[in-house]
């Protein structure tokens, strides 16, 4: 077994930046490996009473990468692929609208986010660290650090690889902390 085997694994040593970073990767992929591989009716279906479905969480989850490493993190627009009215999180249509959309669409939009943010995220880094002030700022309060909204990230994570988790058993029992040694993504682009 080599670390190649386990690419997605955070280090064993690092710096705090690093364990950040690579916990939030770590949990990106978790996401795609209970994503992975699914056809229009595995990404649509849903458990319960829930409205929630893997392509959904696909289509929010890739907003949610180009919301917070465009507007949170720079103030700019979140992206080509997202209106600025988005912004305003009261309205939760990616979770429904990906009904719309093809399984080679969700895959991409979400593979296509999470290049966009590893970028974003490396070039902000440098060009200061963690404590650098975001542009999200709580009102009254101040803005938000680098760090806390790249762990609040890895909270939303966190949440959502649990939804895909139930999601995924209900579709074809695919179970798992994490995906089996050696995995890449076999839909879209990866």
């Amino acid at each position: 077994m080599s670390e190649h085997d386990y690419w997605w694994e955070p280090p064993l040593a690092g710096t705090e930046e690093a364990h950040l970073v690579g916990a939030l990767d770590r949990l990106r992929t978790t996401f795609r490996w209970k994503a992975d591989d699914l056809d229009a009716d595995g990404l649509s279906a849903r458990i319960g009473a829930s409205a929630l479905t893997l392509g959904g969480l696909l289509k929010h989850l890739a907003r949610v990468e180009d919301v917070t490493f465009n507007w949170k993190l720079r103030g700019r627009a979140p992206g080509p692929d997202w209106d600025e009215s988005l912004l305003d999180d009261t309205d939760h249509w990616e979770f429904t609208s990906a009904a719309e959309d093809s399984p080679e669409f969700l895959y991409g939009l979400w593979d296509g986010a999470v290049a966009r943010s590893r970028e974003r995220l490396a070039s902000i880094l440098e060009e200061g660290g963690l404590d650098q002030p975001a542009h999200l700022e709580w009102p009254g309060r101040g803005h938000l650090s680098v760090r806390r909204v790249v762990f609040d990230l890895v909270e939303e994570y966190g949440r959502h690889t649990g939804h895909a988790d139930l999601l995924r058993e209900a579709v074809d029992g695919r179970v798992g902390e994490d995906p089996p040694s050696g995995w890449r993504p076999v839909s879209g682009g990866g």
